[in-house]
């Protein structure tokens, strides 16, 4: 099930395309077990008659909510829809001359980049120490006038960034004329995630921008939601960039619901921390991978010593109604990985048995 370079998960369509069939689990798209909360459901089914009007062009309802959920000042948000809108408004508005990428990471930032003209360079993370990010090798290396993008946790590995020397780092991007864009777009995944939320730092540095999506975590990746925090001079440089109705009706009364849902919230985090554990566990237990341990939904896999290749383990899992992410498209990857979302504690199952029979010896 491997494709072009810019392929991601969760394309189900797709994979129904080749195979004649909808796929039965799909653990490519990392997206909340839980499903929707009844709230959403409510919000999406009692605001369908609004569809015959234009969305409210300001969201003023969900800027709101969002506001006070993340404690961030109204006039420094800008609504998406999903984050990957705002990833590519900001190097639509920016036009940076260059990109530099931390690798593996979210192919997005570089589909952006080029989008934009940008030249792109990687800075090679090591997987012989996890692919954890080293500040102060990151900031040597940074070049002058750069767009930097960083995930906080990572996708693929889902690591978060070091809390310790963080001022230090962004005091340095600051020196080099950089600007810095933090995707945050699984931190609601963590137990504790205003304990790693790179949001505080946004009121000191007017060089950085943290940009969060909530389609993962509230489950309505059809509906395309997401929000950034910028400095309040550029957040206006975006809105002027982006379409007026860039966030439809049934988007914002979806986000406004589930940001009220604190049960779901809370029952979210702990069912995923459960399950992520549980799972990692189980995979760890096979002799030939090694699991790249996440505080997020998902878990990279390193399945080179298995026999198979990314291709062919997502290939023979298709052929049985499965899909996972092959990460050999990432840079810094080769075809020797794959990642898998954190499901329902029966479909988590389902996936063990069926890979037991191709990698369990």
């Amino acid at each position: 099930m491997g494709g072009g370079k810019f392929e991601h998960g969760g394309n189900v369509y797709q994979a129904a395309r080749l195979t004649g069939k909808t796929p039965e689990l799909d653990f490519s798209a990392n997206i909340n077990p839980l499903g929707l909360s009844a709230k959403v459901r409510r919000a999406i089914e009692d605001n369908i008659a609004k569809v015959v009007h234009y969305p409210d062009p300001a969201a003023f309802e969900l800027r709101e909510a969002i506001s006070s959920h993340y404690g961030v000042w109204p006039d420094t948000l800008v609504l998406g829809n999903g984050a990957a809108e705002l990833i590519y408004l900001l190097c639509h508005v920016l036009r940076p001359a260059k990109v530099f990428l931390p690798v593996p990471s979210f192919g997005e930032y570089e589909r952006a980049a080029l989008a934009a003209g940008a030249h792109v360079e990687y800075f090679y993370l090591d997987a012989g120490d996890c692919f954890k990010i080293d500040l102060k090798k990151l900031a040597c290396a940074l070049p002058l006038g750069a767009l930097l993008f960083m995930g906080n946790p990572d996708n693929p590995a889902g690591n978060l960034l070091p809390q310790n020397g963080m001022g230090d780092f962004l005091a340095a991007v600051r020196e080099k004329g950089c600007f810095l864009a933090i995707d945050e777009s699984f931190i609601d995944f963590l137990p504790n995630p205003e304990e790693y939320t790179l949001r505080r730092f946004c009121a000191e540095y007017d060089n950085m921008a943290v940009i969060h999506s909530m389609t993962k975590f509230f489950a309505i990746p059809g509906l395309r939601l997401g929000f950034g925090v910028f400095p309040p001079m550029l957040a206006l440089r975006l809105k002027g960039a982006a379409d007026s109705w860039n966030v439809n009706s049934l988007a914002q009364a979806a986000g406004k619901a589930a940001l009220s849902d604190k049960a779901y919230i809370t029952e979210s985090r702990t069912l995923v921390a459960r399950l992520r554990r549980e799972l990692a566990a189980a995979l760890s237990a096979f002799p030939a991978v090694k699991v790249f341990l996440s505080p997020a939904n998902f878990l990279l896999l390193d399945i080179r010593n298995t026999g198979l290749t990314a291709k062919q383990l997502c290939e023979k899992l298709a052929g049985r109604g499965i899909l996972i992410r092959d990460c050999g498209n990432y840079p810094g990857l080769d075809g020797g990985y794959v990642r898998v979302a954190v499901r329902g504690q029966a479909e988590n199952e389902k996936l063990l048995q069926t890979l037991q029979e191709f990698i369990g010896c």
